[in-house]
This record gives structure tokens, sequence and C-alpha cells, in this order.
């Protein structure tokens, strides 16, 4: 995908159906600490415990994705009404923004060859190292999608 909000990133499908598609790219770690936006959250936030860039669309808006769901938990201006139970469990993550597609945009993304599709692991969400994630992804692969996982950013420089 050449499109710089997606070049090299890994993005979690969260829900596909008539009305669209949604996700959250998993690789792109921000400066911001998590505990400065929502404090509730921090104490299970999982390493790096930064808000992530989930995607384009709406980056004013929280997503957090835990253990068994996901929700959008508030707008990134207005997490001082956030109320956020006493049990959250933890890990958690937090984007900012998240990815989205009209019906029928990711298929035909698709079916020009502008994703490549991989089994997702519960693992990647979660990972402590974001910034290698597009390359472990590729290489559990096998095969020649492996081979893309050293492939470099700018061919010429190689």
């Amino acid at each position: 995908m050449l499109d710089p909000n997606f070049a090299r990133s890994v993005v979690l499908i969260l829900a596909h159906d008539e009305e669209g598609t949604v996700g959250v790219i998993l690789d792109r770690p921000s400066a911001e600490p998590v505990s400065d936006h929502l404090p509730d959250v921090a104490p299970v936030v999982a390493a790096p415990e930064v808000v992530f860039v989930g995607g384009p669309v709406e980056p004013q808006v929280a997503v957090a994705l835990g253990p068994m769901t996901f929700d959008v938990v508030g707008s990134m201006e207005a997490v001082a009404t956030l109320d956020v139970e006493d049990d959250l469990i933890g890990p958690v993550r937090v984007f900012a923004g998240y990815a989205g597609w009209t019906p029928g945009q990711l298929e035909e993304e698709l079916a020009t060859d502008g994703w490549i599709v991989a089994k997702g692991e519960w693992d990647d969400v979660f990972t402590p190292e974001p910034e290698s994630l597009w390359s472990r992804v590729l290489r559990r692969q096998g095969g020649t999608l492996a081979m893309l996982a050293t492939y470099p950013v700018d061919p010429d420089l190689n």
C-alpha cells in the first residue's frame, strides 16, 4: 500500500459488514503517554504505554482493545468525562482514530493486490515491539511473503 497512512502497516480488522469496514493500525505508536489522556486506563495499558495512531479517521476518538472486546471509549478532548470501571482488565491498547472503508472499498483494494491478508495472532495486538511487527508478520507467512519482510523502504538505497 503506497498511501502513507498505511505503508508498511499491520491493520487489525475489527468489523466488516454491508456498511463498511473498520480496523486499527497496530504498529504506529505515538509519543503520547496514555496517562496524559486516559489516566484511569493507564494502569492496565500494555507496553509501550503510549497512544497508538489507529488510523486517519476521527483521530480525536479513542478506541481501546482489551482481552475480549474493543470499544470506543471517548474523545481525546473529552476524556475527563470518561467513567472507567474500577475492575478494568488488562492488557489494554489505546488507539487515536481508526481505519475505515466504505462498502466495497476494501474489496476493491484487495482485488488490486493493495493489501496482503495474513492471519493475525493475539500477541500482535499487544506486542511490546510494534515497530518491527510488519516484518515479523510477513516472516511468519513463509515463502515469498517472508522475503518481503527484508525488502528495503527505498530499493534504490540497497
